[in-house]
């Protein structure tokens, strides 16, 4: 695998049916090497930093092989960041991730936290209301992460994977049971047991907190 891209958005005005926005999810790769620091790429800009963004969701992704799939579905070519992802990674498919588990490049480290639970602003930027149940579905949701190590990357890079040796839970199962009301307790302690995102941690020890009152 390697770095395809590194994309960050300007800020920019979103109008979709009921809402307008400013968001950052019209992503640009940028030419140059790019620091990625503990709260993801400087000069990104976030619009809703109450479900986007911070150090567990500094930096997201998307794989090269998500997109070839994307682009036979849709019928059309897809560029790097037209899923608003931060790096574009080929040779990457998210389904082959689980949370905890660690890419290295450059100079750069980051751990897989969760899946992108895809929202009115995904299906606004693709001009499809419809489309947030439709990505839900193809189940290839992105990489969201936090960043361990600091550094420079710049396209090119070479991608290396370290796999999490503990309690292992797939990308798409951590999407599937975000949508899922009646996880049993053994479930929610498999996700709180992983290294998830603190927003994921939060929803999880929510549920647990209902199943045990």
């Amino acid at each position: 695998m390697k770095l395809t891209s590194i994309n960050i958005g300007q800020e920019q005005t979103l109008s979709r049916p009921g809402k307008t926005e400013q968001t950052g999810i019209f992503k640009q790769p940028v030419p140059d090497p790019a620091q990625i620091n503990r709260e993801g790429i400087p000069g990104d800009f976030i619009g809703d930093a109450r479900h986007h963004g911070g150090p567990d969701q500094a930096v997201y992704i998307y794989g090269g092989i998500d997109y070839a799939w994307w682009a036979e579905e849709l019928g059309q070519e897809l560029s790097p960041g037209t899923f608003g992802e931060n790096l574009t990674i080929e040779g990457l498919a998210c389904s082959d991730f689980a949370i905890g588990d660690s890419l290295h490049f450059g100079e750069v480290t980051l751990q897989i936290t969760a899946p992108r639970i895809p929202c009115g602003t995904l299906a606004g930027r693709m001009g499809n209301p419809k489309f947030a149940k439709r990505f839900r579905l193809a189940e290839r949701p992105g990489l969201y992460c936090r960043v361990l190590r600091e550094g420079l990357a710049q396209a090119g890079d070479p991608v290396t994977v370290e796999r999490y040796s503990g309690e292992r839970i797939s990308i798409v199962e951590a999407m599937n049971d975000y949508y899922n009301p009646e996880l049993t307790e053994a479930a929610i302690q498999r996700h709180l047991a992983a290294p998830i995102a603190i927003r994921m941690r939060a929803e999880k020890q929510e549920q647990l907190a209902k199943l045990t009152d």
